[in-house]
């Protein structure tokens, strides 16, 4: 039996519906989860009685899929249950993104649970190679993708951020713990006039089973509204929600959407 530990956004549902039976949902305490019923919530200090409802109810795997901003912790509302996991949270919680996330999926995987990937549950979220927009990248595009590739590269030790924004081979932001909507809102004036794009794709050496990179309609508006030419992501290592809109979209907002097949 699978459960979906699920956050925000559409992720959850695409997961749910690719599945010939309905998994168990369980949403974090606080987040909306989209177009699926949610069957129990949670939050971190009652993580171990959620662990131990599912291990009742017969779940033998766990996909973590959805977004969930990196939640506080309140000793006040800790129960019983969960207390044995509270120096696994002081580990996580003062770890990076990608840290944190291992520190969650060896509790999974310490309690009995098989964690599975979102993409591998519903494989067609990844985007394939080539240019998904009416609209091609141009030589400077190209460069910038490159640029945009090495720097993400070499932020990775410092586990800062999937995504960063370059144009004219000048990078203007990096994503941080404010995530890809915080970058595209804080972009200078100047991305502009420099035909500048949003890079997305995986860390080098990160974790495939959970925080995988994900775009959607509301990437592609986003960077419009920031004045960006277009929006580069890495084939194959990254979820696409909504492709056929995404697609559309792309081409009504004149932008490039370019699945590039070299990291």
């Amino acid at each position: 039996m699978l459960a979906l530990i699920a956050g925000g956004g559409g992720l959850p549902h695409r997961v749910a519906s690719a599945q010939a039976d309905r998994p168990l949902v369980c949403g974090y305490e606080g987040v909306a989860v989209e177009g699926v019923e949610v069957d129990q919530t949670f939050r971190l200090e009652t993580l171990g009685s959620l662990i131990k409802s599912l291990q009742d109810q017969g779940v033998t795997q766990v996909c973590l899929c959805g977004a969930i901003a990196r939640p506080s912790f309140d000793p006040s509302k800790l129960d019983a249950l969960t207390m044995p996991l509270v120096p696994a949270f002081q580990k996580a919680l003062g770890a990076g993104d990608d840290g944190a996330l291992r520190v969650l999926i060896d509790i999974f995987e310490t309690s009995g649970f098989t964690v599975r990937a979102a993409h591998e549950l519903a494989p067609d979220l990844l985007a394939s190679p080539g240019v998904l927009s009416t609209k091609a990248p141009d030589t400077q595009m190209t460069q910038d993708a490159a640029r945009a590739a090495q720097v993400v590269a070499t932020l990775a030790p410092m586990d800062i951020g999937q995504c960063c924004v370059v144009g004219g081979g000048q990078v203007y932001g990096i994503e941080t713990i404010g995530g890809t909507d915080h970058l595209l809102a804080t972009l200078p004036d100047r991305v502009q006039s420099a035909s500048a794009i949003l890079f997305k794709g995986p860390k080098p050496d990160q974790s495939r089973l959970v925080d995988m990179p994900t775009i959607g309609p509301a990437t592609l508006e986003a960077a419009h509204k920031a004045g960006l030419a277009g929006i580069v992501i890495v084939a194959g290592n990254v979820i696409v929600l909504e492709p056929e809109r995404c697609k559309t979209l792309a081409d009504d907002l004149g932008l490039v959407l370019w699945s590039r097949a070299t990291a």
